[in-house]
């Protein structure tokens, strides 16, 4: 027996071997937890209920570097819509993330610009809950939905086309140019190909979802059927929440896939376990790839990277085999699909709470049109109201200490016992502007004047 065979059939010994022992090892006995116990584990571990309400949205989704604001998604669904930002102006972002059906186009590949497919045959990740993610593709090369947002209309494949074509266009409709100058402030220079990338990034920012999953977590134990809840257990105990975690149920991390090979693998190149069709090998041809996020994932067939799997129950199969380790049951893996099931949602409607006397500190309500709104009583201390319209907008009684309100229109708007302490006004015009025991101390008026307590009349 010469080295070269003695070596293959030691390597082979030891694989034999080790597969052995794994597959003897006793498997781990589940722990059904009570629904209470259930909910406070899963919480406990990083999963979370989607936020019902805009303000609780911008504390999970807001971006420091593109502050959401009603007129920044409002021109970013626009946009998105928009077929305008293709070549043939036949392909708006929409054709690839159909929020009715899961957010993404459930075809194995893309199909872009004249029919052409994507090279590598990927398929559309999801679009609904993307905001949530710590990456985007499904290589995570791109940070967040702003920079994603690039790709796709540049892509020759996609959308197909340049910064410069999309900018001539957006240039020539004076609607979208009066939006950009609102939204961004910048009279000369606000249609940007960054600038359309802010606007569409602040819309995907918006597109959560809720369902009977994110009900369960927050109490209701009937959301749920028992088969999910078994499901749940599942899901938590064998492993699955260690990646497919977060108020997303993944995108969190970048992981290696298949992480384990079978027994029966051994002797088959192709690196996955279906068919590796296009070729596509994950961040720097690693096998790397960003975690799908599971919300929804029963309307985003088919799986995987490359959309070789149809069914739900075979990813399932797939996943606790080549992850986990140790392939789930045919009754597993129905309770998984059921729990799956749960994650299910439509996208949150959020709207700013704008009734009277409602609490919008700090908010950011920038290029918003509010004209002939009754917001008396409403805190406004710190929000940003640059280029908003208040015309004919009852604000009396409102708290705007500390507001920004550069370029905005008070035309014709109540501000009788409004407090607009420590607001620079020296560039308001309040034409025809209701301002009887107005709050103008500390407030900065014509030529710089500090209006000082007891000289409110010198001022105006």
């Amino acid at each position: 027996m010469n080295v070269i065979t003695k070596t293959t059939l030691l390597t082979l010994g030891a694989i034999l071997t080790f597969y052995s022992i794994l597959w003897f090892l006793p498997e781990k006995e589940i722990t059904y937890m009570p629904d209470d116990t259930l909910r406070a584990y899963a919480l406990s571990h990083g999963l979370a209920p989607v936020p019902k309400t805009y303000q609780k949205l911008l504390e999970v989704t807001d971006n420091p570097k593109n502050p959401l604001s009603p007129a920044k998604i409002a021109l970013g669904k626009k946009l998105f819509f928009d077929p305008i930002l293709s070549r043939d102006m036949s392909i708006s972002c929409l054709q690839c993330h159909l929020l009715n059906e899961g957010g993404d186009d459930n075809l194995p590949t893309a199909i872009g610009f004249h029919g052409q497919a994507n090279p590598k045959h990927l398929n559309s990740p999801t679009v609904l809950n993307a905001a949530l993610a710590k990456a985007q593709f499904w290589d995570g090369r791109a940070k967040d939905v702003e920079e994603q947002a690039a790709g796709p209309m540049q892509a020759p494949f996609e959308m197909n086309i340049t910064p410069k074509l999309a900018l001539q266009r957006i240039r020539k409709i004076p609607t979208y140019v009066e939006e950009f100058q609102k939204v961004f402030g910048e009279a000369n220079g606000s249609v940007t190909f960054k600038n359309i990338q802010k606007a569409i990034g602040a819309y995907e920012r918006t597109l959560l979802t809720r369902g009977a999953y994110d009900k369960f977590l927050e109490g209701d134990n009937s959301a749920i059927s028992q088969s999910a809840k078994r499901g749940m257990n599942l899901f938590i105990q064998k492993g699955c929440k260690g990646c497919h975690t977060g108020m997303s149920v993944g995108g969190q991390s970048i992981q290696h896939f298949p992480l384990r090979r079978a027994l029966s693998d051994i002797f088959k190149n192709d690196p996955f376990p279906f068919p590796n069709t296009g070729g596509f090998l994950g961040k720097d041809s690693q096998k790397l790839f960003r975690v799908p996020i599971l919300r929804n994932i029963t309307k985003t067939a088919p799986y995987f990277h490359n959309g070789s799997v149809k069914e739900l129950k075979e990813a399932i199969r797939i996943m606790s085999k080549y992850q986990i380790g140790k392939e789930f049951t045919p009754k597993q893996i129905k309770d998984v699909e059921a729990f799956l099931k749960t994650l299910e949602g439509e996208p949150v409607h959020y709207q700013i709470d704008l009734s009277p006397n409602a609490n919008l500190e700090k908010i950011n309500l920038k290029g918003s049109d509010l004209s002939h709104h009754d917001l008396h009583s409403i805190n406004l201390k710190n929000a940003n109201l640059q280029n908003c319209d208040f015309f004919g907008t009852n604000l009396s009684g409102a708290n705007l200490t500390g507001a920004k309100v550069d370029g905005a229109n008070f035309t014709s708007a109540d501000l009788s016992f409004a407090n607009l302490s420590y607001v620079d006004l020296s560039h308001i015009d309040l034409i025809e502007t209701k301002l009887e025991s107005v709050n103008l101390e500390h407030a900065i008026w014509r030529g710089g004047r500090v209006c000082q307590k007891g000289s409110f009349g010198k001022c105006l």
